[in-house]
């Protein structure tokens, strides 16, 4: 027999909100962004040099470093004529807390 215990339900903004996020972070080009803005932790990067170090155009990057501010998840400055970016530390919180709701323990029989 097989206890249910405490069920999680997430609430329909920590839905909408996780899945921005995951939708965000869904194209292989805004991943690697993203993960290149997070090694850069303690600074910014100018969106005057990002462009080339993913092979896309400038037009390109912009379109996706975008979505990634939309999601809350990178913070858009500016500084003279360029965009500075960088990863809002806190963004990946509804993930974490997303992974922590679902984490498997092995079923046992009762």
């Amino acid at each position: 027999m097989n206890n249910v215990s405490e069920t999680r339900i997430l609430t329909p903004e920590e839905t909408q909100r996780c899945a921005e996020i995951a939708k965000a972070l869904g194209d292989p080009v805004r991943m690697n962004i993203y993960v290149h803005l997070a090694d850069n932790c303690c600074s910014t990067v100018c969106a005057c040099k990002a462009p080339e170090l993913f092979g896309i155009s400038q037009p390109t990057f912009s379109h996706h470093v975008k979505k990634l501010v939309d999601a809350g998840l990178v913070a858009r400055e500016q500084v003279g004529r360029w965009a500075h970016f960088s990863v809002i530390p806190e963004g990946l919180d509804p993930l974490r807390q997303l992974s922590a709701a679902v984490e498997v323990s092995p079923c046992r029989d009762s």
